[in-house]
């Protein structure tokens, strides 16, 4: 755990400059933590990093990018109930922005395991907004196959210590957790992006849900709606998500085999239905 405070301190303090850039002042340095957390979550290649960097750019706000020790923390965190979960989030995140000198700025959290958290962030910071951004899953899959984090014979970690590789993560059922780890790629790709949605939406607490292909469509209505939600500057927020990539919506169409889009519907196209995709 200390490597990963000190690696979370490291990019506290990178977030701190950038906000100094902003124009913080000496008492945001190093004055009273603002709680008022901006947790941005969602499947990963869903746009999460992206509009975390946009909502921290704003005066005020600062991207704490996945702070690394939550995000190495997630697994055990979900098997907890959740009131000991909540003081376990606070405690983490409390030190690594003391540690990182990230001060009286609302932090804006990015890590997107936390989709399946979303119950437990209001307990541990009741002035806590939660935006979930999904996007078409077939898109996701199109995304997630260049990277390796779900494939075979992956010996690689990331910077939180998690390790890629086709076995089967915390979040997958119980009694398919074999069925996981023989599938094919773009159906465990699929697996990560229903669960992970789903999770974040049968959480039954206050958010606000952002669809990717909107905020590249009409990003400055996407940024009026979460201007409303955040008590934001929605002009200097439509401006950051006008550079969300609109060329990469349906990229499904061209990059995924018939064979891999059958194995997507297979896995997700009971999501994908409700949600309006398929």
């Amino acid at each position: 755990m200390p490597g990963l405070i000190e690696s979370a301190a490291l990019q506290l303090r990178v977030a701190k400059r950038l906000a100094l850039r902003r124009g913080a002042s000496l008492g945001e340095r190093i004055g009273q933590l603002d709680d008022r957390f901006v947790f941005v979550v969602g499947s990963p290649r869903s746009g999460t990093t992206f509009l975390a960097g946009a909502i921290g750019s704003l005066p005020g706000f600062v991207d704490l990018g996945e702070v690394a020790p939550l995000k190495a923390a997630v697994p055990e965190l979900a098997t907890l109930e959740p009131q000991e979960a909540a003081k376990r989030m606070r405690r983490i995140l409390g030190v690594a922005r003391r540690v990182g000198l990230v001060g009286a700025v609302r932090p804006v959290e990015q890590t997107p395991e936390l989709a399946h958290l979303v119950r437990v962030i209001p307990i541990a910071f009741p002035q806590a907004r939660i935006v979930h951004i999904v996007r078409d899953g077939r898109d996701v899959v199109c995304s997630l196959l260049e990277k390796p984090w779900l494939r075979r014979e992956q010996v690689k970690t990331d910077d939180a210590g998690v390790a890629y590789g086709s076995y089967a993560r915390f979040w997958v059922e119980s009694d398919r957790r074999e069925e996981f780890e023989t599938a094919s790629d773009a159906r465990r790709a699929a697996w990560v992006w229903r669960r992970y949605v789903t999770a974040a939406r049968s959480a039954d607490v206050p958010l606000l849900e952002i669809r990717y292909e909107k905020m590249a469509a009409d990003p400055t209505a996407t940024a009026q709606e979460i201007g409303r939600y955040l008590e934001a500057p929605p002009d200097a927020l439509a401006a950051a998500l006008g550079r969300a990539h609109g060329a990469s919506v349906g990229r499904y169409q061209t990059d995924l085999s018939e064979e891999q889009l059958a194995d997507v519907l297979d896995e997700a196209g009971d999501l994908l239905r409700e949600l309006g995709y398929a």
